[in-house]
C-alpha cells in the first residue's frame, strides 16, 4: 500500500503558518509528500525543502489572481499537488498549512487505510476536528467551526478540491462516500499573536473578496474577544508542536462563563454531547 501526502503553501514564514509541523505530522504515514509551493517572497520554498529531502517533493507554482474571489485559488493550488501524485499511490493524505495530525492516531489511520484499500466504494476517510482559537488552550464550540472533514482520499483523479479547498467533490459535483474515523486534526489557523493574526487575516481576505490591498488602510491588532463561545482544552498537542507552543510570546485568557450562543446552538451542542452527532449542520460528504 502506497500513501502520498499533499499540500499547498505560500508565504508561510511571513504569516506564521506551522507548515513544517503540518508536514512532519503526516510524514511517518507517507511514502512521499507533494507540496505545491506558491510564489513566495519570504523563504517558504527553502523552508519546505529543508523538512525531508527524500520524501518531500516541491512543485513550484504561481497563484492565479483570476481565481482569487471566493477563495477558489486555494482549491486550484490543492488540485495542482493532488494531480501530481503518481498513479501507483493508493491513498492521498491531504493536510493544510495550519493543520497538524496527532501522532497517537498513526497506527489506527494506517490500519483503516489498509482495511478500506480494496473497497472501491469508499472514496475517503473522515476526520474529527479541534479548532484552536486565541491560544493553544481554547477551542471553538459553535457551528461556525466545522466538526468533521475529509483529509484522506482515494487516488482517483475524478476527485477535485471543492470551493476554497475545505473539502472535496467528485466529477459532476458528487459528494464523496466516506468512512468516519476516530482521529482528530488540530487546526491552528486562529492561533497567533494579535499583530500577526491581523496581518494574516488581511492577506487571507484578499482571496475571498477578490480585491487587492490598494487604497486600504490597516492598523491595529486582531480582536480575539469577538467570539461567541469557547471551551478549555485539557488534552495533549502533537509532539511536533512542542517547540512552537513553548515559544509563545503572548497571552490570551477567555472568560468561560461568557456564552453568546443562540438557543438553537445550545441545543445542538447538547445533542452532540449526548449522542455524538450534531443535527442540522451541513455535511459535504456521505457517510457509508
Amino acid at each position: 500500500m502506497k500513501i502520498t501526502g499533499f499540500s499547498f503553501i505560500k508565504n508561510a514564514i511571513k504569516y506564521q503558518y506551522p507548515v513544517v509541523e503540518a508536514l512532519q505530522s503526516i510524514l511517518p504515514l507517507c511514502d512521499e509528500v507533494i507540496v505545491a509551493v506558491g510564489d513566495s517572497d519570504d523563504g517558504t520554498r527553502e523552508l519546505v525543502a529543508s523538512i525531508d529531502q527524500k520524501k518531500v517533493k516541491i512543485i513550484d507554482t504561481v497563484w492565479n489572481e483570476e481565481f482569487r474571489e471566493g477563495g477558489r485559488v486555494l482549491a486550484v493550488e490543492t488540485d495542482k499537488a493532488f494531480n501530481a501524485i503518481s498513479s501507483d499511490s493508493d491513498w492521498c493524505f491531504y493536510i493544510q498549512g495550519d493543520e497538524v495530525l496527532h501522532e497517537q492516531y498513526h497506527n489506527e489511520l494506517y490500519e483503516q487505510m489498509k482495511k478500506w484499500k480494496d473497497e472501491k466504494e469508499v472514496d475517503g476517510l473522515l476526520f474529527k476536528y479541534r479548532h484552536f482559537y486565541g491560544s493553544f488552550d481554547y477551542i471553538g464550540i459553535s457551528s461556525k467551526w466545522y466538526r468533521n472533514e475529509i483529509r484522506i482520499i482515494r487516488n482517483d483523479k475524478t476527485i477535485f478540491s471543492y470551493r476554497d479547498a475545505q473539502s472535496f467533490r467528485k466529477a459532476n459535483n458528487g459528494r464523496l462516500k466516506v468512512k468516519p474515523i476516530d482521529a482528530y486534526i488540530h487546526h491552528y489557523g486562529w492561533v497567533r499573536e494579535p499583530e500577526a493574526m491581523f496581518s494574516k487575516q488581511r492577506n487571507f481576505g484578499r482571496f475571498y473578496d477578490g480585491k487587492g490591498d490598494e487604497g486600504r488602510l490597516y492598523t491595529g491588532q486582531f480582536d480575539y474577544s469577538k467570539i461567541d463561545a469557547l471551551e478549555k482544552y485539557n488534552g495533549t498537542h502533537p509532539a511536533v508542536m512542542k517547540s512552537k507552543i513553548a515559544s509563545v510570546n503572548w497571552q490570551f485568557e477567555y472568560d468561560l462563563s461568557y456564552n453568546n450562543l443562540s438557543i438553537k446552538e445550545r441545543f445542538k451542542n447538547l445533542l452532540e454531547k449526548i449522542t455524538g452527532k450534531r443535527p442540522f449542520d451541513f455535511n459535504n460528504y456521505k457517510i457509508i
